[in-house]
């Protein structure tokens, strides 16, 4: 019971840092604002909502409400939806050094996005079709990364984090090869920064959808907290236990693939947060999905909002792509990562 209590206290807290941070990344930038300012215009915008296009618009309106909102929204839905899917394929290849940047989820996903782009491929999908087209190619590589597992018998963590390592170098190949044979300079232009990865190009309008796949994808991992606890024993287990971990692990993949894919069309291409976030948070409270899973969801958010803050004021008057700082502090964690391992994981 107390330990019960202490996680929910924990998790308001978390709330509440994620609530500061996002009041910080509104105030940092280019042009700088306080914090009554914020306060104002957030409290008319909600007592007397403009349009995008209202002439009534001043420029701290357009700065605040219309830019920097929306982007740090796409921030913390996006961090939640990554170290979320981080957690379950962790739990998948009972390895903590998986996610879905290492695995080339990510990867395959950039790829479909790519082509969609540059081509049009997949546009009788609808307005949505760069997403659906990089979900597309986040399934492919997921399950091409399973049949590679399963190639010279039985398979194990090793053979799915280098099948994931080989088919995210063929991914970022073919993707470099599209972007060379595309004719359209802006085009490639868009490509080539949206591939660092940056929230620039959020908006109002892309956040329902987005934010409906990835919270109601989390909510569902949330529900098969169990069969993750259960994962994490072995398949050896789970067979005494009834479980067909095999097929989980599919269903599972589909939905972590949707995850990334519209991750990947929102905003590009960002690693490590599936790496570091779980990791983190699994060092502090555990191995026990039912609470992994929302911490790791909210340590994903503050973690997205703060590096978006950051990326506004490391160089001034321009942005840093979320995607190079992200890595140049998830490289180095994940050598760490690789030469030591301080917590348990699972049975082991």
């Amino acid at each position: 019971m107390l330990k019960r209590i202490g996680y929910t206290a924990g998790g308001f807290v978390l709330i509440g840092v994620l609530a500061v941070a996002i009041l910080w990344g509104l105030s940092v930038g280019t042009v700088q604002f306080s914090l009554s300012q914020i306060f104002n215009i957030v409290m008319d915008q909600f007592s007397s909502p403009l349009a995008i296009d209202d002439p009534m618009n001043g420029p701290e309106q357009t700065i605040i409400w219309l830019l920097r909102m929306p982007r740090l929204l796409m921030a913390a839905i996006i961090g939640a939806g990554l170290a979320v899917s981080g957690v379950i394929m962790q739990a998948i290849v009972k390895n903590p050094l998986a996610d879905p940047y290492i695995l080339g989820i990510s990867s395959g996903a950039s790829l479909g996005a790519t082509v969609a782009i540059l081509f049009g491929v997949g546009v009788m999908f609808g307005e949505n079709f760069v997403g659906v087209m990089a979900f597309i190619g986040a399934m492919a590589i997921s399950f091409g990364v399973l049949f590679i597992s399963n190639l010279g018998g039985r398979p194990n963590s090793v053979k799915l984090i280098l099948g994931g390592l080989a088919l995210s170098a063929v991914c970022s190949s073919f993707s470099s090869f599209v972007v060379y044979l595309a004719d359209d300079k802006e085009g490639i232009q868009t490509i080539t920064y949206w591939l660092m990865g940056s929230f620039a190009g959020a908006k109002w309008d892309m956040l329902p959808f987005i934010a409906i796949v990835v919270f109601v994808s989390i909510l569902f991992f949330w529900s098969q907290s169990r069969v993750l606890n259960i994962m994490l024993l072995g398949d050896e287990v789970a067979i005494t236990l009834g479980r067909d971990l095999h097929r989980y692990r599919q269903v599972y993949l589909i939905i972590s693939s949707l995850i990334i894919g519209f991750v990947v069309y929102a905003a590009g291409m960002i690693g490590f947060v599936g790496l570091l976030i779980p990791h983190l948070v699994r060092m502090t409270i555990g191995t026990n999905h039912w609470t992994l899973i929302p911490f790791s969801a909210l340590g994903g958010s503050i973690f997205l909002v703060i590096a978006d803050g950051l990326c506004r004021c490391i160089i001034p008057h321009a942005e840093l792509p979320i995607g190079i700082l992200i890595s140049l502090i998830g490289a180095p964690t994940f050598v760490y990562m690789l030469v030591r391992k301080n917590y348990g994981f699972g049975g082991e």
